[in-house]
């Protein structure tokens, strides 16, 4: 019985493969920007001693499913109205199983509802088959990022034993815990992580309606969290496809309106698809660049070990074990004509770099211009496992001080490249960027960026978590971001920063951590700044309150905050919508 079972798990090996490689990227959700190593010694700027223990923001609360009214200090804007969504992991056990890394923790939604100047917050646990399976057996039973789920206790030796080998299905054995970002397609509101699944919410409710397997509308499984979309353009996406012969990168188109109300992502098409270097060894991607007439996908060197993914169970590992980062190869652009689907020739590469939020990109010149938050290492991933998160005194200090941080550059992408181009001459014609392009003797590009930043931002610990104005400077020549500084593992400060004249200016209130910054324009507003940053800021300080925040986003200054006397997890991503 065990060499026919065995056999059998050998025969359907690209089976696994699928489903658990569907699995793997579910963690690397918010990999974003934290994949490097605890041992790493570079690109570690600004060392700092005596940071405070942030263990309270990474432990389980209570979700708080009935509306709370927040006592507003200073104002809110009488026009802001609507919802402001949140997501991220909120519960890290069941029962006496731990989960061993922050991306691994159960969804909890969060909504802070503003009307009038009055502000209310309520939030709910995501109830995906995983919540709810591992709620109904006590213990984790589906495996997350960094979390393998141990065989059933009741079982015996021999049956744990043949466990390992069995194939998918049984159970949901593939994580919907899909807890990085709300995702908007054809007018319905979707969380999503990177595995093959996605779960429609009602934001109003914050009810979990439908579940979604991408899969079963594309032979694609992984996607990325970060859909972008321009105005009168249907969103694309970016997908692996691990099949037989090569893992490969899917560009996807997803119509903007329906056809009926009951209908969720079909019509999808692969409009594109790119195959990976390494057939094996495709590269961790968390989100792409996106212009007009361009999509531009980044194959960096954090590699995706299929092997190892595959056959994480049987080796008693966590799908984490076949992330790593391998500097031996450089960072490649690849650049697709979003109306034809076809990949330029173009062969754009860079120094080895980690990227895991685009800032913005547009198109000058007959140049995409390419702007995003990068990390000179990839080995941060180990760093955020909880043990680490929620250390204190000297070892915490450690690990902050080992993981590299992110910083704002500039690449310039020229497009129409042609064999009488000259060889070692810059073939970037703007003016305003001091980012090279240089054509080799064998045909390739080798850019090389601009930093976006001043050096002030160093002693803010980098910046992460990027906004724009999306509404009206999305694929567009623009001025200023917003971000998160990192002086503490996770954010503590919001920063502007002016891309043209490279200042910036910092919001920050000791003892707390703001979230990722959303920005929402002021009604008729003409300058690109014209409107409000909205912020979750927490603290581990039980005797305080966590708040919304809102700043004037041109002088960023706060004009109010809205407390509620309740513990909130630090979370990823989040979106405004406006009644």
């Amino acid at each position: 019985m065990f060499i026919q079972t065995f056999l059998r798990f050998v025969s359907n090996l690209s089976t696994i493969a699928v489903d658990f490689l569907s699995l793997v990227v579910h963690w690397i959700p918010v990999l974003k920007r934290y994949m490097e190593g605890t041992d790493q010694k570079k690109a570690a700027v600004g060392k700092r001693e005596g940071l405070p223990c942030i263990a309270p923001l990474l432990t389980t609360v209570e979700e708080t499913p009935q509306v709370v009214s927040a006592q507003v200090r200073g104002h809110f804007p009488k026009w802001l109205s609507g919802s402001l969504l949140r997501i991220g992991p909120g519960k890290f056990e069941f029962g006496k199983d731990k989960y061993n890394h922050w991306f691994d923790g159960m969804a909890l939604l969060h909504q802070f509802k503003m009307e009038k100047g009055m502000v209310t917050y309520r939030s709910k646990f995501l109830q995906s088959d995983t919540y709810k399976t591992n709620s109904v057996h006590d213990r984790i039973v589906i495996s997350e990022f960094g979390t393998l789920a141990l065989p059933d206790p009741c079982k015996n030796v021999f049956e744990r034993f043949m466990s390992k080998f069995e194939l998918p299905g049984k159970q949901p054995s593939i994580t919907d815990n899909t807890s990085v970002n709300y995702v908007r397609y054809k007018g319905d509101y979707y969380v999503s992580t990177e595995t093959n699944f996605m779960n429609k919410v009602d934001i109003e409710t914050l009810e979990k309606t439908e579940k979604v397997k991408v899969l079963s509308f594309k032979a694609v499984i992984v996607h990325s969290k970060h859909p972008f979309s321009l105005i009168l353009a249907p969103v694309s996406k970016v997908s692996g496809d691990f099949g037989t012969h090569r893992s490969c990168y899917n560009v996807i188109r997803v119509p903007p309106e329906k056809v009926d109300l009951a209908e969720t992502l079909h019509g999808a098409q692969v409009i594109c698809s790119i195959a990976s270097t390494e057939r094996m060894k495709p590269s961790y991607y968390h989100s792409f660049g996106m212009t007009r007439n361009y999509i531009i996908f980044i194959e960096q060197p954090l590699k995706m070990n299929l092997w190892k993914m595959i056959t994480s169970r049987i080796r008693g590992m966590a799908f984490s074990d076949g992330i790593s980062w391998e500097p031996q190869y450089n960072t490649r652009f690849h650049v697709v004509d979003k109306n034809t689907g076809q990949l330029l020739p173009g062969m754009y590469y860079s120094k080895p770099f980690v990227t895991f939020h685009q800032i913005n990109a547009f198109e000058d010149q007959g140049c995409v211009v390419l702007d995003l938050c990068c990390q000179d290492d990839g080995r941060s991933l180990e760093a955020y496992r909880l043990q680490n998160l929620r250390k204190a005194g000297a070892g915490l200090d450690q690990v902050y001080n080992s993981v590299g941080r992110s910083f704002p550059r500039r690449f310039v992408l020229p497009l129409h490249v042609s064999l009488n181009d000259p060889e070692g001459e810059n073939l970037s014609p703007l003016s305003y960027s001091s980012a090279s392009a240089v054509k080799q003797a064998n045909g390739k590009i080798w850019c090389s960026y601009e930093n976006l930043h001043p050096e002030d931002l160093e002693e803010e610990g980098g910046v992460e978590f990027p906004q724009i104005n999306y509404g009206q400077f999305s694929g567009k020549k623009y001025r200023f971001f917003y971000g998160c500084g990192f002086r503490h593992l996770v954010g503590d400060s919001l920063i502007k920063l002016d891309v043209v004249n490279k200042t910036l200016m910092i919001w920050r209130e000791d003892g707390f951590y703001p979230s990722e910054p959303v920005f929402v324009p002021a009604p008729g507003a003409s300058e690109e700044d014209g409107g409000v940053i909205l912020s979750v800021v927490i603290t581990p300080d039980q005797n305080e309150n966590n708040f919304l925040l809102v700043l004037d986003a041109k002088n960023f200054e706060e004009l109010g905050r809205a407390e509620v006397p309740v513990r909130m997890p630090y979370g990823f991503h989040g979106t405004f919508v406006t009644v």
